[in-house]
């Protein structure tokens, strides 16, 4: 029989997993969008305007709201803003070179790799399912990038690939030091991390990323404030109540929320071949989880 805590218990995780779900569905969204937005200005440029408004805003929140602020967290905000910068640059390049569906389901191969590179954290051994997960993930990898012909993945999928090692190390980091508090802070400082890389990107690169392009103006306003602010201030705060592993196989949603809205916005297509690869995908990031005993907060 269920105590009162452990109905309270229930309630705090199945409410962090829709609200995870509901941030899933604003970057699976959001892929198309990005990829407008870079068709008509450089990637780096974007990407600085995008997450210097939404540092912004988020440090005005922290401020308005008062909350208390430790040194610590400068460091560990900057770990996660590193992994983040290097998640949302390559994922960003990547819908340069390949389609945004490409680009979601690839991405989402992070499941798999939340459990690879979290054993060193976690104290787990590979064990059978991951295995199976990740040779179903690597054949469905294989399908969705060649279409099943020749072993020729493009540019964008490789970009697409690293994209989601970083993405698998900044889940890792977020739930090692969301538990120690400062949700806010943590969230602020690596958003302020990620702008000033981009910043310096873009600078290295010769771009002018203070410009003004109007163009672009909905999509910032769309990814800064539903994509960014309150997508990060979620996952921070909801992997609190929740483990990496269970976070990454929520954000499993992500690449078909982004092929539906894909099929519509831009007429993208997968294919027989690429819905197998994708479901095949899908399908290694659920086997690889399953079994899984990593507890939130590890």
């Amino acid at each position: 029989m269920l105590t009162n805590a452990d109905t309270q218990t229930k309630k705090k995780k199945l409410t962090a997993d829709f609200l995870l779900l509901v941030t899933t569905f604003f970057w699976g969204v959001t892929f198309v969008v990005v990829k407008e937005a870079i068709e008509t200005v450089e990637v780096f440029v974007f990407l600085s305007q995008r997450f210097i408004a939404a540092a912004i805003i988020m440090t005005g929140i922290c401020l308005v709201l008062r909350r208390p602020f430790k040194v610590a967290w400068i460091s560990r905000g900057f770990v996660m803003g590193l992994f983040l910068f290097g998640g949302y640059a390559f994922q960003t390049l990547a819908l340069l070179y390949t389609t945004a569906s490409n680009t979601a389901f690839l991405t989402g191969l992070n499941v798999g790799l939340v459990e690879l590179l979290g054993m060193p954290f976690y104290g787990l051994r590979i064990n059978k399912n991951m295995i199976l997960g990740v040779l179903l993930a690597a054949l469905g990898l294989s399908l969705l990038s060649t279409g099943g012909g020749s072993l020729r993945p493009n540019q964008g999928d490789l970009l697409a690939c690293i994209c989601a090692v970083s993405i698998a190390l900044h889940l890792i980091y977020t739930g090692k030091f969301a538990v120690t508090g400062g949700v806010y802070w943590l969230t602020a400082i690596q958003l302020g991390v990620v702008a000033l890389l981009s910043m310096a990107s873009s600078f290295f690169l010769g771009d002018r990323f203070l410009v003004i392009h109007p163009e672009i103006i909905w999509a910032l306003v769309v990814t800064v404030l539903f994509a960014t602010v309150f997508a990060f201030l979620v996952q921070t705060a909801m992997q609190r109540l929740t483990s990496p592993t269970h976070t990454a196989l929520i954000f499993c949603m992500e690449p078909v929320f982004a092929t539906i809205y894909a099929s519509f916005a831009l007429g993208e297509r997968l294919g027989i071949t690429g819905f197998l690869g994708g479901f095949l995908i899908l399908a290694g990031m659920a086997v690889a989880e399953t079994g899984s005993h990593v507890q939130p907060g590890h």
